[in-house]
């Protein structure tokens, strides 16, 4: 491999972790600290209806991301993965920078949780162009034979920020007392988080566009809604459908777990933090060697296997933790659906960015992506609150997730075989 091509590789990785890594962690210490934020932000007349404001506060952001998912995903399809970058994740920065500095609702009344929702939608906007454009850059920059491994680092840098918010809301929640954590305490995670904005904005604004976006630019149609439905259809369908497995277990296996183990299971708040800890460790580390497992086996057979057996067993796990609770059996469950997962989770980045070409790749990505994040992720921890309140079932998350599951085994199933090479299909194997 040429040095040039081999810096490239590397700054398109740096490139797309460390947005990833801002995008997730600011997303998970919101979901730990709901109950906290909760209090300070949406008081109410009981706990439930205050969890209720603040988890569809959760939610609300992500209505926004299909419109910056369309915008900036057409932007990046036109203007380049570079500046798409750059701009989602100066965004990313000013919507964290609110949440870091909004008073109390004692302090301001309305005007509080008026910022918390202004916050969140400016985030939301901004991660809507996070997942299309930096995913589309980690693929046009792999060796056409490494695409599996480069993607995986998409979803092996979501796990790292998932499990070093996960560290941080343990420190805060176990290291303070309750009455420092809600007096200052909860604003250390988002004050931590916006050091990582001008690193990320730095490493993006001296990156170089891949010789697969410069051509398609050049020779393929112009990046428009139009084009991508007349032609890429089914793939934008197939590429919803698939991201509905990731969103459901993102959001409700790991941001909501440690609610759930402390209003159902009834387990201490900081310790539900070490299954979130254990099972973000193992998706980091396993990720990248079942995404290069994906290039060897091919993603589609990989992919199908790991969604069938989490369905199988996710239930039977379920109600085993909450027969006897304790921290031990939630730290065992959340490791064997982390292992299980992670053969989707790897391959997942390639997966999906092969079914489109590279001038409508960030859209369709981006569309792909935040429609199902929406819909089934963002307003998750919601209608699973709701589900427990009207079932009276403490499994009630496992119906919802194993349904996810499901639509999504039928999603890749029926993907097209294709694969777009663009350029690199035409380089030497690296």
């Amino acid at each position: 491999m040429a040095p040039a091509s081999s810096s490239l590789h590397r700054r398109a990785v740096a490139a797309a972790v460390i947005g990833n890594a801002l995008e997730w962690y600011d997303f998970t210490v919101f979901g730990f600290l709901t109950v906290v934020i909760a209090q300070l932000f949406f008081p109410a007349a009981n706990d439930y209806s205050s969890l209720l404001l603040t988890t569809a506060t959760f939610g609300v952001a992500f209505v926004m991301r299909p419109v910056g998912g369309i915008v900036l995903g057409l932007y990046a399809d036109r203007a380049g993965r570079k500046a798409a970058l750059s701009l989602v994740i100066a965004l990313m920065t000013l919507g964290i920078l609110l949440l870091a500095i909004a008073p109390p609702y004692s302090a301001i009344g309305i005007g509080a949780p008026l910022m918390i929702v202004l916050g969140r939608l400016l985030q939301g906007f901004s991660a809507g162009g996070e997942f299309g454009s930096s995913t589309a850059l980690l693929i046009e920059a792999a060796p056409f034979s490494r695409r599996g491994f480069y993607g995986s680092w998409q979803m092996s840098s979501q796990a790292a920020a998932l499990l070093l918010g996960a560290l941080v809301g343990a420190l805060v929640t176990r290291g303070l007392s309750p009455e420092a954590l809600k007096s200052w305490g909860w604003r250390v995670p988002f004050i931590l988080g916006l050091i990582i904005g001008p690193i990320g904005f730095y490493i993006r604004r001296h990156l170089a566009d891949s010789e697969v976006f410069l051509l398609a630019k050049k020779t393929a149609r112009r990046a428009t809604l139009g084009e991508l439905f007349r032609n890429h259809s089914r793939d934008v369908l197939c590429g919803l459908g698939a991201v509905i497995a990731l969103t459901v277990t993102i959001y409700v296996l790991i941001s909501y777990l440690p609610t759930f183990a402390v209003k159902q299971l009834k387990l201490p708040y900081g310790q539900s933090f070490y299954a979130v800890i254990v099972g973000n460790l193992l998706l980091t580390v396993l990720s990248p060697l079942t995404g290069a497992w994906s290039d060897r086996i091919g993603r589609k057979g990989l992919s199908l296997w790991s969604l069938a057996i989490t369905l199988v067993i996710i239930y039977p796990l379920f109600a085993w933790l909450a027969a006897e609770p304790s921290v031990s059996k939630l730290i065992l469950v959340q490791a064997l659906l982390s292992i299980t997962l992670s053969g989707y989770y790897g391959p997942f980045g390639a997966l999906i960015a092969e079914l489109f070409p590279a001038n409508v790749r960030s859209i369709g990505l981006s569309l792909a992506y935040n429609v199902a994040v929406m819909i089934f992720g963002g307003f998750g921890p919601f209608i699973v609150t709701w589900l427990i309140k009207t079932t009276g079932s403490p499994l009630a998350p496992t119906y919802y997730v194993m349904a996810g599951l499901a639509l999504s085994l039928v999603a890749v199933a029926c993907m097209p075989g294709k694969r777009h090479a663009d350029l690199d299909a035409q380089r030497k194997p690296a």
